[in-house]
């Protein structure tokens, strides 16, 4: 595996995950070539994401009618480390890697069913407004929870 931009050890980076999310690759999501089309793993990080923000009770607040927060990507990126096909079983791993005041650096890593690694990927996430649009700082209770996704194998 070459370097990756935001893995400095590769080994911490893997022992840090601790949620995971499994998915079937469909053949609807293959192309002409057979194997995985580019832009999927984006929608599996956005599976693995929302099921990461749901363990966490974010997402039952996030679609209440009373709030008044939402997040939204503000950026996202894939490598891809090995070729995937149909019916192959990956399982989408999601970690915090740094939370700011609003904001929340996730890291993903997609591995097959031998545990190999055939993705890795990273994105920024932000809370906002619903009502402004503008950045929201997380609660101390929310962050407490993405930390010790971040703390518990350190």
């Amino acid at each position: 595996m070459g370097k990756i931009s935001y893995i400095d050890n590769i080994t911490e980076w893997i022992n840090d995950f601790s949620f995971k999310h499994e998915i079937k690759i469909r053949f609807s999501e293959t192309d002409m070539f057979g194997h995985l089309n580019n832009t999927i793993p984006f929608t599996y990080f956005e599976e693995a994401r929302i099921e990461y923000f749901n363990s966490m009770g974010f997402m039952k607040d996030w679609t209440s009618a009373e709030c008044g927060e939402m997040p939204v990507v503000a950026n996202l990126q894939c490598d891809y480390l090995k070729q995937m096909f149909f019916n192959d079983q990956l399982t989408i791993h999601v970690k915090a890697d740094h939370i700011g005041n609003s904001s929340v650096d996730l890291h993903y890593m997609g591995t097959k069913q031998d545990g190999s690694i055939c993705l890795t990927g990273r994105g920024t996430i932000v809370q906002v407004s619903k009502a402004t649009g503008k950045p929201v700082p997380w609660t101390e209770g929310m962050k407490r929870s993405m930390l010790y996704t971040v703390l518990e194998h350190s």
